[in-house]
């Protein structure tokens, strides 16, 4: 596999003038993106994520040669990014929710088609990735109307398409599902899904739904006061801050005494005790299955997932969190 980002030390400082008395003014400087180091190879999916003001958007402009780094060396497809923004441009596709590369106007149709010419794309590469977006994201239906009289959910599958069409080694999404429906989250992820499975494309996701990141992303990135302080995989993430998957047995008829279970405490007792709830800790889900099965009559049994959402938020109010990165 070859490295489509390589960025080390990246830093952004942003000078902000603050009120000091009643008439005067002073600088001040601000750090946004503090020596963040980031490997991306081709093909990866990337979730980047981190409360808000934490540095994110800042790192995915600098990616996309929109700002220039204070300090740090970056490289995206083997270009710089500021220096090479144009040539940069034909090897990354970027869908922001706050810009937009469909022309407000036109039918849908026509977008792509300037788009075509924009980037040059020989007409044959064109039609069969017009194609492909079509058919998965299910664009017949509103590709003759004007982009202003779509919804949000039709405007964003229009969005990725844009993107893609020329062919991109790296897709930047910042937000790409915000304020859609969950028939549209479902097309878009699905869509994401397959550019993930195809392995053509790398994917560098920033958002704040966190059903996206568990969905899509084996690798997650989590940054906070502009320092990187997780680099690893979600399974790593839960078990750095605790999370345990839980089991969920429904009894027949309630014991006196809970059966006690190694490496899988009792967490609570439910339903006149009738429902008992075990934490997976040293233990495995299968085991302790297997242990309530063998001294309980049970009626039904559930496995519950961890809940990334409470794990990231434990981590952005852990004093570690403004430790070294944790990777994995």
């Amino acid at each position: 596999m070859s490295l489509v980002i390589d960025a080390q030390g990246l830093r952004k400082e942003f000078t902000v003038r603050v009120k000091v008395g009643r008439l005067r003014r002073a600088k001040r400087t601000v750090t946004a993106v503090d020596g963040v180091d980031l490997r991306v190879e081709r093909g990866e999916t990337l979730g980047y994520i981190g409360p808000n003001g934490a540095g994110k958007s800042t790192t995915l402009k600098m990616l996309t040669g929109v700002l220039t780094p204070s300090a740090g060396q970056v490289r995206v497809c083997g270009l710089r990014p500021v220096a090479q923004r144009t040539r940069l441009a034909l090897g990354i596709g970027v869908v922001f929710g706050q810009r937009s590369q469909l022309w407000w106007d036109l039918p849908l149709r026509d977008s792509f088609d300037l788009l075509r010419h924009v980037y040059r794309v020989p007409a044959g590469d064109h039609a069969t990735r017009l194609r492909r977006c079509r058919a998965l994201l299910d664009l017949d239906e509103f590709l003759d109307t004007p982009v202003r009289q779509l919804s949000l959910g039709q405007r964003m599958r229009g969005e990725l398409t844009a993107a893609l069409l020329h062919g991109p080694r790296v897709l930047f999404l910042d937000e790409p599902t915000i304020g859609l429906d969950v028939v549209s989250k479902r097309a878009v992820r699905d869509f994401l899904g397959e550019l993930r499975r195809a392995g053509d494309t790398t994917l560098v996701l920033t958002t704040h739904d966190l059903a996206d990141i568990e969905r899509l992303c084996r690798r997650l990135v989590v940054i906070d006061h502009g320092r990187v302080v997780h680099d690893g995989s979600i399974a790593a993430l839960h078990s750095r801050y605790g999370s345990r998957r839980l089991v969920v047995a429904e009894l027949d008829t309630a014991l006196a005494t809970p059966p006690t279970l190694p490496g899988a405490p009792l967490e609570r007792v439910e339903a006149d005790g009738r429902r008992l709830v075990y934490a997976c800790e040293s233990a495995g889900a299968a085991e302790v299955v297997a242990g309530l099965a063998g001294l309980a009559t049970l009626r039904d049994i559930s496995i519950v997932e961890p809940d990334i959402e409470e794990v990231v938020t434990r981590l952005y109010r852990s004093p570690a969190s403004r430790a070294a990165p944790v990777t994995g």
